[in-house]
Formats: structure tokens, C-alpha cells, sequence
């Protein structure tokens, strides 16, 4: 009935806000299995319908609606998982047919992102969660339409870091009680995203806290400014700031 009122502004507008916010309560709240059917139908028809709003302008819709499906890939319901699986697979296939297939470029941020954000907030990365990548890799491999295009190459590129970021992490819970080996190995997971600023970002906030955690409040503000001085290179390239990151070196000549 509101389509019209739904995709202006590229679907950026906020009356979308709340009817996205509307299917993710139902992903927000705990369902019964049969009822969660039902919603990932639904938001397969919303996605398909109005793949503008996940995939132009702004990635905050994007990154929710990655943030839940994925949460929804460690449900303890085998089906669940499966119709979760089945739900990424579509969104992400949707994003590169979006890019008149190109690429999976948002997509594949968000998910990483959530995943990292996940770690922290969920503890994911058991069996079940493995489990629904496998499932993701088996419809990639399985997909007829998608044979001579790249876009299963760049959903097994997407999986495989997924569990890169995974096995990560499952190394810093070993090292949980040593605080120094625990800020290497985020160090060393922050740099692997270098060509990545937002993904830096989050691994850098998530350092910062554990600094600052520990009382090490020097180290926590050393990650804040690298954080700045992203952002600051970003605003240069997009032209909205002169001096990029060389702002900071008043601060710190670690920033170069």
C-alpha cells in the first residue's frame, strides 16, 4: 500500500526505518521455530523487493538486518539455522545481482562486521554456527544460474574469513587471563584489515576497551587516535578535511 512512500530517497527514509525495524523485532524477541519461517519469508520478500535499502546510501539497515540473520545461523533449531542460511545466501546474491554482478562488496563488510560484533556479544563460533557456513558453501556450489559468474568464489572468500576472524578469537579466549598476548593477537587481526577501515575500526574499539579494562588508559587512547586518524584519511579522500591523519602527529608519531 506505501510502496511509493517506501522507495523515495532510494528507499532512505523513515518511514522504512520502521517498517524495518518492524521485521526485526520479530528477529529481536524469541519465536518458535515454525513462527521464525515465517518472518525469514517475509524479509526474503522485503529484501527482493526493496534491495535499494540495504544496498544504496547508508549501510545501517544492511548491517542490522546481517547482524540478526547471523545470530539466527547459532540457533539451537537445525531448521532454523537452515532457513537463516538460506536467508544470507539470498541477501548476499541479491547485493550482486544489485552490482549488476560485480561484487559483494557491502554485504561482505557488514557480515564481517556483525560477526566480530557477535563474537563479543553472542559468543558465536561452535559447531552450529559452522554448521550454517556449510550450508552457505553448499548452496554457492549448488547454484545453477551462478555457475559462470564469480559470485561463489566470493562467498567461499567470505566464509573462509569468517572463520579466519573465528579461529582468531578462539585463540584469544585461550588468552583471556594475559591481557598482552590478548592485545597482540586483536593487533594482529586489526592489521589484517588494514585495506579495511571499518573492520579496523571495530577490531581497534574492541582493544581499546580491553586497555582500558586493564587500567592501561595510555594504550586505550593510542587505539582511540588511530581510530581519528582513520577517519581522518577517509574525510581527506572524500575531501571534507585537509590534513588527514597527519593531523595527530602533534599527539603521536606513532600515527604514521
Amino acid at each position: 500500500t506505501f510502496q511509493r512512500q517506501l522507495q523515495q530517497s532510494d528507499c532512505q527514509n523513515a518511514l522504512m526505518k520502521k517498517v524495518f525495524d518492524t521485521h526485526m523485532l520479530f528477529l529481536q524477541i524469541n519465536q518458535s521455530a515454525a513462527a521464525l519461517k515465517h518472518v525469514f519469508s517475509a524479509l526474503r520478500l522485503f529484501v527482493g523487493k526493496f534491495p535499494s535499502a540495504f544496498f544504496q546510501g547508508q549501510a545501517d539497515l544492511c548491517g542490522s538486518l546481517c547482524y540478526e540473520i547471523l545470530k539466527c545461523c547459532n540457533h539451537r533449531s537445525r531448521s532454523t539455522q537452515t532457513e537463516a542460511s538460506a536467508l544470507l545466501y539470498f541477501f548476499m546474491r541479491k547485493n550482486f545481482e544489485f552490482n549488476k554482478q560485480k561484487s559483494i562488496v557491502r554485504s561482505h563488510l557488514q557480515l564481517i562486521k556483525a560477526v566480530s560484533q557477535l563474537i563479543a556479544d553472542a559468543g558465536i563460533g561452535g559447531s552450529r554456527f559452522q554448521h550454517s557456513l556449510a550450508i552457505i558453501n553448499n548452496f554457492a556450489n549448488g547454484d545453477k544460474q551462478m555457475k559462470n559468474v564469480n559470485f561463489p568464489a566470493e562467498v567461499k572468500d567470505l566464509t573462509k574469513r569468517i572463520r579466519t576472524v573465528l579461529m582468531a578469537t578462539a585463540q584469544m579466549k585461550e588468552h583471556e587471563k594475559d591481557p598482552e598476548m590478548l592485545v597482540d593477537l586483536q593487533y594482529s587481526l586489526a592489521n589484517s584489515y588494514a585495506s579495511t577501515p571499518e573492520l579496523r575500526r571495530t577490531w581497534l574499539e574492541s582493544m581499546a576497551k580491553i586497555h582500558a579494562r586493564n587500567g592501561d588508559l595510555s594504550e586505550a587512547a593510542m587505539c582511540y587516535i588511530h581510530i581519528a586518524a582513520l577517519i581522518a584519511e577517509y574525510l581527506k579522500r572524500k575531501g571534507l578535511f585537509s590534513m588527514g591523519w597527519p593531523a595527530f602527529l602533534s599527539i603521536t608519531p606513532n600515527i604514521k
